[in-house]
């Protein structure tokens, strides 16, 4: 056999060092210019795929034309998440330390499934959700020198669903199923419903407890929902609180739910995926009241603590019944230090086997910015918020929909639905801010979620300037 003369088909050191400058140039003038791209994109549908070749390349192009490619194609099917005017949905967080941090995780390539496959991975990512512990004022309970601990999760929704099946574990009544019954707010977000029916939960077997005029879990009808249930021989096993729920910011009576919900032995999962980044500042940890009485707790640092996503951190007072639901070891993963039951093996903490180097990144902005940086930061956007509130509150033609939670203030037109949807597709159509809606009380509402990482009290101030010329007009 004769060794080939072809040309090595991955590219040379200094070919990738260059490509990579080029790279980080590219997104750093992307980012520099960001607040003068529209904010959402002109293109219709089948407009991106459109513009691309049918058949993928039989020759490898260079990289100087992969971006080329970025400028004229990619660019301009983007929302900008990252524009200093976007205030839809939730904050999607993106910081240089955290790319920089998703940067060297990508390129390390490393799968972090067992301690064995990489030890930094496993026990930096213990490490860092200590931190959060500490940081944010979390209970002890939650932290890894107990029997319980942390992990990064893709996202809350994946949190969920790990707490949902260690819930139903718990129970030990496999064959019982469909005598299992879950509790949630009717204003929690989707992926507890969705988390719930992957779990084998009916939908005839998920509560939707009623809310208050805070749209906050009414903890009475809780308790009579799991009496009701538990009287008529059904098992309620999982109760979930939102801290800071989707659609209004809504915190939910954590202390007095899981008071209730102790009585009858039910597992107890606290949603915090937006507002939770929010407790590192300890003004701000009253949202939490009775997060001791929980059996697990989640948010998302990608939302609003400037770490890229997917970082969500998942804690659990006791990882026991966790692990004894997801954990199967198959031969080829056997080893040592795992046997001797000496480390944290994550692929027991979560459903798919594989898992990134996700610790990288919040480690890169936890050192970057500091707790105060992160506070400073935090806190910047609930003062914007306070003040934007106050705009909406003595607007003779706007009123608040519902009193705010954080930053987020959520607000409607005066003269009605088709007045509050006009005004948020004339904001909208600017494309210098996006705004998303809501109903709360059936009445169609403007949502302002503030939290963006560049976003400033002065696009605040020019948000409300804009406002006030549509509402005018």
């Amino acid at each position: 056999m004769t060794q080939s003369e072809d040309k090595p088909i991955h590219m040379s050191p200094e070919e990738f060092r260059a490509a990579g400058y080029a790279a980080i140039d590219w997104l750093v003038d992307y980012l520099k210019e960001i607040e003068e791209r529209p904010i959402t994109s002109d293109v219709k549908p089948g407009g991106i795929r459109s513009a691309l070749p049918e058949h993928a390349p039989e020759t490898g192009e260079s990289f100087q034309e992969l971006l080329a490619d970025m400028d004229s194609i990619i660019a301009p099917g983007i929302t900008q998440w990252q524009h200093p005017g976007f205030y839809g949905y939730f904050p999607a967080n993106s910081s240089p330390p955290a790319v920089l941090g998703d940067l060297l995780s990508t390129g390390l390539g490393v799968n972090g499934m067992l301690w064995a496959t990489s030890p930094a991975a496993t026990e930096l990512e213990t490490h860092v959700l200590d931190w959060l512990v500490e940081l944010c004022g979390i209970p002890k309970r939650f932290h890894s020198s107990g029997p319980g601990g942390g992990v990064i999760q893709d996202s809350a929704s994946s949190a969920t669903l790990c707490a949902i099946l260690a819930a139903r574990h718990r129970v030990n009544r496999p064959d019982e199923i469909t005598k299992l019954r879950a509790y949630v707010s009717n204003q929690a977000h989707s992926s507890a419903e969705k988390g719930l029916l992957v779990a084998g939960i009916t939908r005839q077997n998920i509560r939707l407890i009623d809310t208050d005029e805070t749209f906050s879990m009414r903890p009475e009808s809780l308790e009579k929902a799991i009496k009701e249930d538990s009287e008529a021989g059904y098992t309620p096993f999982f109760v979930m609180t939102t801290v800071g729920t989707t659609s209004s910011g809504a915190v939910d009576n954590v202390e007095e739910i899981a008071k209730i919900a102790t009585q009858f032995g039910a597992w107890i999962h606290v949603d915090a995926a937006w507002a939770g980044s929010a407790t590192i500042c300890p003004e701000f940890r009253g949202i939490l009241n009775g997060l001791e009485l929980a059996d697990s707790y989640a948010f998302n640092p990608h939302k609003w603590m400037l770490t890229n996503f997917d970082c969500s951190a998942f804690f659990v007072a006791d990882a026991q019944p966790l692990n004894e639901t997801l954990s199967i070891v198959p031969e080829y993963l056997r080893n040592s230090a795992s046997e001797a039951g000496e480390v944290i093996d994550y692929r027991d903490w979560q459903v798919p086997l594989g898992r990134r180097f996700r610790a990288l990144k919040l480690w890169f902005v936890l050192r970057s910015y500091g707790a105060e940086g992160i506070r400073t930061y935090i806190r910047s956007h609930v003062q914007a918020a306070e003040w934007f509130t106050e705009q909406i509150r003595n607007h003779p033609k706007l009123e608040l929909s519902v009193e705010p939670t954080l930053s987020l203030v959520c607000f409607q037109h005066v003269d009605g639905d088709k007045a509050s949807e006009q005004l948020l597709t004339s904001l909208n159509d600017t494309k210098k801010v996006l705004l998303t809606h809501t109903r709360l009380n059936d009445n169609y509402v403007l949502r302002v979620a503030i939290g963006s990482t560049y976003t400033t009290f002065e696009h605040v101030e020019a948000l409300m300037q804009l406002i006030n010329d549509k509402v005018q007009n």
